[in-house]
């Protein structure tokens, strides 16, 4: 191949999937590739869009021999985990994305600057964050305020950097200033909060070190993002996070350029006990706010119907607010009941193709925790037709 150039994959992809990915978003940029033989390297034709890639591609180290963008911004890390760079390790949430695999997919659905994602299940934030730093807009929705404040505090804490150094005195010495006007601040210091309830509860850590010890470490998280963002002249995506139902939100039909979101996970994880101890700090009456849950409310088998009647809501809800000839990535696994595994991977395809959507992609991923009751998840890719 004359005049190939060669693109090294970064050293921690080690999962078929994450090959696959690779080679998914390259092909979106780059249809004429080829791998060569150990799977650690692509070679392309030519590069007639160098900066874009070296911008915008997730899982690649280089490109003939030039460090991609995401190979620095992972070197803002305050954590021991490669993932969790940013603020993308802000509070221990359960099922977190792995953020290189939503940028990937940011990639693949091509989401271009400017235009608009959508994360039904906000959860975390992961996906809003990594669509802030490509310049996409993003709207994120969750029931849970635990969700909102963590997400919010993830995409908007770099606008008040300052401030929030500024009134760390008065949140971590309990000194006599006037708290805080801006709710961004407050939020700021609500999730390091949440934190250390979180560190109490599971670790059995003391509260106030607790506390401490995430505010310093969230706000050097934040110096990082703010320095990454100079350096690399990032210009952010706006973000939106609201608490609603993903059943029946208050957006405008055919408003968004694209979807990505991991449902509740039905038996597999219940949000409400695992976050408990945050929950009940926000004053929730857990009893009455699991009925909100999608995956939570009913036993036995009345779960399961529950279950299915709520996420045909939210997919059908997810088909209206898709442009057309736009693409919806659903991130989800089948789960095991009394010995039986449930194929709810395919009852989402049958549902989705039965309210317009093409499915495109179904690609199996390998995942680890989740108290063992998943081994794996499934990319399904979906497109809503013309």
């Amino acid at each position: 191949m004359n005049n190939a150039k060669t693109l090294k994959l970064l050293d921690n992809i080690q999962f078929i999937y994450e090959l696959a990915l690779a080679r998914l978003e390259l092909k979106s940029f780059e249809p004429d590739l080829k791998v060569t033989n150990d799977f650690r390297e692509f070679k392309i034709k030519d590069i007639s869009n160098l900066e874009d890639l070296k911008t915008r591609l997730a899982y690649f180290k280089t490109i003939d021999g030039i460090y991609t963008d995401y190979y620095y911004l992972q070197k803002y890390n305050q954590t021991k985990s490669v993932n969790q760079f940013l603020t993308h390790w802000i509070y221990p949430y359960k099922g977190k994305f792995h953020p290189q695999m939503i940028r990937a997919l940011l990639n693949i659905i091509n989401i271009k600057r400017g235009e608009t994602l959508l994360d039904p299940f906000v959860g975390s934030g992961t996906a809003v964050l990594e669509a802030q730093l490509l310049g996409i807009n993003g709207i994120g929705i969750d029931i849970s305020l635990l969700c909102v404040l963590i997400s919010k505090v993830k995409t908007e804490s770099i606008e008040v950097l300052d401030q929030i150094k500024e009134y760390k005195d008065f949140y971590l010495d309990k000194n006599n200033k006037k708290e805080a006007e801006d709710e961004r601040v407050k939020n700021f210091y609500k999730v390091a909060e949440m934190m250390a309830h979180s560190d109490q509860s599971r670790r059995g850590k003391s509260f106030d070190s607790s506390f401490r010890n995430d505010a310093l470490k969230m706000i050097a998280s934040v110096e990082d993002y703010n320095e990454a963002q100079k350096r690399f002249n990032l210009k952010l995506g706006k973000i939106k996070v609201i608490q609603g139902d993903a059943r029946n939100t208050e957006l405008k039909d055919e408003s968004v350029d694209g979807i990505i979101t991991s449902p509740p996970y039905s038996i597999a994880l219940n949000y409400v006990a695992n976050d408990s101890h945050s929950l009940t700090a926000l004053g929730y009456d857990l009893n009455q706010i699991k009925e909100d849950f999608i995956g939570v409310r009913g036993t036995g088998l009345d779960k399961f119907k529950l279950y299915d009647a709520d996420m045909e809501k939210a997919y059908s809800e997810m088909h209206r607010l898709l442009k057309k000839d736009k693409y919806c990535v659903v991130i989800i696994g089948n789960v095991t009941f009394q010995g039986r595994e449930i194929d709810t991977t395919q009852n989402v395809i049958n549902y989705c193709e039965s309210v317009g959507f093409k499915t495109v992609k179904k690609m199996a991923k390998i995942i680890y925790g989740l108290y063992n009751v998943m081994q794996k998840e499934y990319i399904l890719i979906f497109k809503k037709s013309k």
